[in-house]
């Protein structure tokens, strides 16, 4: 049952507005001063309040001003002498509705009405939104583990703020589609959420990536370029791998986020921007600082808010819906429907997961291909040691260096030319694995 608190000095009008009120299916409680209905607001937020400016001892917009913020109660504000301009001001106030007197009761109706309506949505969108997770979905976002759900509360709470966010979190858990979860649940939703990855682009470029840069600042630049930063601007900015970053970049992405300005690379003009900051490491950021990979001031800055994202070996009950939710895309592009054995969710359900989500959804991919209807375990092609159904066998006196490309690039042909998915299998970073195989190209 829905209440209304009804704030009127009239004993009789109170009491008929009470009892028409009543009929319509809501508790009321009633008031005759600005002091009581104080009091009856401190014992109970009520969904509606029916408030007559003229009272005792004080303005019925005083009150107004001070539960008018209140999204779970509605105002309504009662006048025997209305005039535009205290319309405008009490709507202006947080007032949803005007009424005079003498009171038009089919309007009251219809106003109680709107408001049961409202409440009734409110709690449907609510009941989704747990029922939505219950069945492990929050978003884009696969799990219904004990982990997965701290994760979508954390979510919760710093989305609608303006707060920096750092993601924590081994390589592969999915610190970019989270990124993107607390883009599209903040105020800048409607604007660009832009990613880039601090490991995969030459330090040496890097800075033109992220600030711009003039014409004729180095040589190729024989165009200006706006920068992410620019091109972010009233939305949000990912970036990954911000251990990756060069330490005097680190000096200029700290003045971007501390003065919200930054000049392009050869240019004098000062640049302003709104852009919120999602950074994200798969390594221990302490230990970053101690390595001298990541600058401690930046670290402060970046770290308001850090979300510490699972391995999948910590969050094993949601292995088979991630799988399962892998594989329905797979089907619904092909038009198939094939299905995982019971013995093949098992195998899925016991292996380690090094390279976590992204290694998952890469391995039901290639078994989807090899599988002709359900998926069994000689479709399951689990670990970097198997490279098309053999083992990656290696004599023992194998030099280190030797053993090391052998592995990086069997894993490179079992992710199918994926370097991401290699890396990530690997535990090493983009930037390091480009710099290996470049290494490994015939000179």
């Amino acid at each position: 049952m829905l209440d209304v608190l009804v704030v009127d000095d009239d004993p009789n009008f109170l009491s008929g507005l009470t009892e028409m009120v009543s009929k319509e299916g809501f508790a009321t409680t009633t008031a005759g001063s600005l002091q009581e209905a104080r009091q009856k607001l401190k014992e109970s937020t009520p969904d509606m309040v029916l408030l007559d400016v003229d009272l005792p001892d004080g303005s019925g917009m005083e009150l107004l001003k001070e539960i008018g913020a209140n999204p779970l109660t509605n105002v309504v504000i009662i006048t025997g002498h209305a005039t535009i301009d205290a319309a405008v001001e009490a709507m202006q106030m947080g007032a949803s509705n005007y009424l005079t007197k003498p009171i038009d009761f089919a309007r009251v109706k219809a106003l109680l009405v709107g408001v049961a309506q409202t409440r009734e949505l409110k709690q449907q969108i609510g009941n989704l939104r747990k029922e939505l997770r219950q069945l492990g979905k929050f978003g884009p976002l696969i799990g219904v583990s004990a982990a997965m759900q701290n994760v979508y509360d954390m979510i919760s709470k710093v989305a609608p703020t303006e707060a920096t966010v750092m993601l924590l979190g081994e390589t592969g858990t999915g610190k970019e589609l989270v990124a993107e979860t607390v883009h599209d649940l903040s105020r800048r939703r409607k604007q660009a959420f832009l990613a880039i990855n601090c490991g995969a682009v030459s330090p040496s470029l890097i800075g033109s990536e992220l600030f711009g840069h003039e014409k004729g600042s180095f040589t190729g630049a024989d165009r200006q370029q706006r920068g992410y930063f620019e091109q972010a601007n009233g939305g949000t900015l990912f970036l990954d791998e911000i251990t990756e970053m060069p330490l005097d970049l680190q000096v200029d992405l700290l003045r971007v986020l501390e003065t919200g300005s930054f000049r392009r690379v050869g240019g004098q003009q000062l640049i302003n921007v709104d852009v919120r900051v999602i950074a994200a490491t798969n390594v221990d950021p302490s230990s970053a600082t101690f390595k001298q990979k990541l600058r401690e001031d930046l670290l402060y800055r970046l770290n308001v808010f850090p979300i510490l994202l699972p391995p999948l070996r910590e969050r094993i009950d949601d292995v088979e819906l991630l799988a399962e939710h892998f594989l329905a895309s797979l089907n619904r592009e092909a038009g198939t429907s094939k299905r995982f054995t019971g013995v093949a969710v098992e195998r899925l359900r016991a292996h380690p997961w090094p390279g976590n989500v992204r290694e998952l959804k890469n391995i039901i991919q290639r078994a989807f291909i090899l599988a002709e209807n359900d998926i069994g375990l000689d479709s399951l092609v689990l670990g970097v040691t198997e490279v098309s159904g053999s083992s990656l066998n290696m004599k023992v006196g194998t030099s280190l260096a030797e053993a090391e490309r052998r592995l990086i690039l069997a894993t490179l042909e079992h992710c199918a030319g994926d370097k991401k998915a290699s890396a990530s299998i690997l535990g090493i970073s983009l930037k390091t694995l480009y710099n290996r195989l470049s290494e490994y190209k015939p000179q």
